[in-house]
């Protein structure tokens, strides 16, 4: 088996890194509400961090070697974090060889340079590379070590990450629960460390249409929180606002507000009334009316929208006059009050936030790529997910690699006026034709969608034929049904 496994990692050596051990860091916009883009997998899941070589003193006739490796591991620690990944993933292959003619290719030094290859080769999304550095280096920590070692975190949780993102929910699953059992192992069951890892999970349940099982992993996350910190301590905050985006992500949207003004209570307990790190919660919370709440058996009320209000202007007016705010937090601030105008249909006062973030953003040189992004192109105000499965087609299916699974996809073209409305939307393309009520949800759900217009020399114009791509999935024995139905209808008529 010893022998397997040293020919294994040997295959593996040109194409692997160096580093003792991965940390993960969940960049959420939950995690910084200054920070605006949509919520992806990547960046709740992706380990991040580096360690180097151990720092004891070698054996004198490994002196150089050892200092080679270090010297080698910082650079690339240096073009890591330069983004420089392609030269990073050939430092880290040297790294790798180095490490096997150090330490022997079943050493642990081995499996922490192996992960750190997984790292730099998850960043640059070959995936399929990843997990198996991520697997070879699990494998050599449970013979040196044993199943339950704490050193199997890290590499269980990239192992992960890599299965994930390489669209293999199930396998997912089963490798951050291994983590998250260890976790309990070594540090106990409410340990803070696992965070991370629930997170990760939630993530994947989510993937996998297990809402409850993800939600039962977010509870989870608060419950840990809650045993560390006072409810009422700033060191729920974090917790919280992911808390928070994770409502608005599965439709818990009366659940969402109910946490971001427990956040705000908080800092305005803490801080102040009129602390600057209450725009972001603010405006967050204004937004949440954007929505409706799907968890409950309620109906909308467009009037339910206008106590959004209040939030967006006290964001504002903070923005305005806290000494700690810069332009960048004003001209945020004014978008999103020009936003709910512009969702409530108020278009002059829309206009009027617009052309002051317009304004704003047009004073220096350096805020004109922030103007470019802001304006001048289309920003969809409220994005609901469409479903990616049609008929009898599941997500179990694609990871199963059922043979039947077909993929098919809803081209739609469609104009934007300046108030924002959907116009003109027509389908360009349906393949196959058959699955009209795929058809009608990408319909129903272009139509609702509110714009923030594009906007030239501070005056919002009409955009014309924008594209929209749906891709969905589906069985062949269903298309084949309708297709059976629709002949039998044509043959009585």
């Amino acid at each position: 088996m010893i022998f397997i496994k040293i020919l294994r990692i040997a295959a593996l050596a040109p194409i692997v890194c160096a580093t003792l051990a991965i940390a993960q860091e969940s960049l959420t916009e939950a995690a910084n509400p200054e920070d605006d883009g949509p919520i992806t997998v990547l960046d709740q899941v992706v380990p991040v961090a580096d360690e180097g070589p151990p720092e004891e003193d070698p054996v004198d006739e490994q002196t150089d070697e050892h200092e080679l490796l270090l010297a080698e591991f910082q650079r690339y620690k240096d073009l890591k974090e330069a983004g420089s990944l392609d030269e990073a993933e050939n430092v880290a292959k040297r790294l790798v060889e180095m490490s096997i003619r150090a330490s022997g290719p079943t050493s642990n030094d081995t499996a922490y340079a192996l992960n750190n290859l997984a790292v730099v080769q998850h960043e640059t999304q070959n995936y399929e590379a990843a997990q198996q550095n991520f697997s070879a280096a699990i494998e050599i920590i449970e013979d040196n070590e044993d199943r339950l070692n704490a050193l199997l975190i890290n590499p269980l949780r990239g192992l992960g990450a890599a299965q994930l993102a390489d669209d293999k929910p199930g396998l997912a699953s089963r490798t951050f629960e291994r983590a998250v059992h260890i976790s309990h192992v070594n540090e106990g069951p409410h340990n803070l460390e696992q965070v991370t890892i629930l997170e990760a999970l939630a993530e994947t349940n989510l993937q996998l249409g297990d809402t409850e099982a993800a939600k039962n992993n977010h509870d989870m996350i608060y419950t840990l929180n809650v045993r560390h910190y006072d409810l009422r301590s700033v060191d729920m905050v974090p917790a919280l606002l992911r808390r928070a985006a994770w409502q608005r992500r599965t439709g818990y949207i009366l659940d969402e507000r109910a946490t971001y003004r427990r956040i705000i209570r908080i800092i305005e307990t803490s801080s102040g009334k009129d602390d600057i790190s209450l725009i972001g919660p603010l405006m967050k919370l204004g937004e949440s009316y954007f929505y409706v709440d799907s968890s409950q058996s309620i109906s909308f009320q467009a009037a339910t929208a206008s106590s959004g209000e209040i939030y967006f202007k006290r964001a504002v007016r903070i923005a305005k006059e806290n000494p700690e705010s810069d332009w960048m937090t004003l001209a945020k601030a004014k978008l999103a009050i020009g936003d709910y105008y512009n969702f409530r249909a108020e278009l002059n006062r829309a206009r009027r936030a617009y052309r002051d973030a317009w304004e704003l953003l047009s004073v220096e040189d350096d805020r004109l790529a922030t103007r470019k992004m802001a304006l001048e192109v289309l920003t969809a105000l409220n994005v609901n997910p469409i479903p990616r499965y049609v008929g009898n087609a599941t997500h179990t299916d694609r990871q199963l690699e059922d043979d039947s699974l077909r993929e098919g996809h809803i081209i739609v073209s469609y104009d934007v006026s300046t108030r924002g409305r959907v116009s003109a939307l027509k389908i360009v393309e349906a393949t196959p034709t058959e699955f009209d009520s795929m058809r009608r949800l990408v319909q129903r759900e272009m139509r609702t969608r509110i714009f923030r217009p594009r906007y030239e020399d501070a005056e919002p114009v009409e955009s014309i034929n924008e594209v929209f791509t749906h891709t969905f999935f589906y069985l062949q024995g269903d298309l084949q049904k309708l297709r059976e139905e629709a002949a039998a209808e044509a043959d009585a008529s």
